[in-house]
């Protein structure tokens, strides 16, 4: 399970940030997920609810925003949304494409708590 992995490493850039801001605690913090990143959402969810306790994050509300993939083929140009990474262009059939959105895993943000 790649995700427990994942948190722990968003809990470590979360103290990271929060020591830089001289602050206590994370009052929220937002992920962004794309559907082609390979991440379990229920194991995600699962791992974040061990990882965080006695963290900086431990009371912080968690905002995922979902990226919905989309590919751009090679031989026509054309963009849409793909729920595979292999999936054939709607307009020219073609499997030749490049995922241009859709793979990323990124905090976007964090709200510190100050005491």
């Amino acid at each position: 399970m790649h995700e427990l992995s994942i948190v722990m490493g968003i809990v470590d850039i979360a103290e990271s940030e929060t020591a830089k801001a001289d602050a206590d605690s994370v009052n929220s913090i937002t992920l962004e997920i794309g559907t082609l990143s390979g991440i379990v959402m229920e194991a995600l969810d699962f791992a974040w609810q061990s990882a965080i306790k006695g963290t900086v994050l431990e009371k912080a509300e968690l905002v995922i925003k979902h990226v919905k993939a989309v590919a751009r083929c090679k031989e026509c140009g054309h963009e849409f949304e793909v729920e595979t990474l292999y999936q054939e262009c709607p307009l020219c059939k073609s499997y030749f494409t490049d995922i241009i959105k859709g793979k990323e895993m990124k905090v976007l943000s964090l709200t510190v708590d100050k005491e």
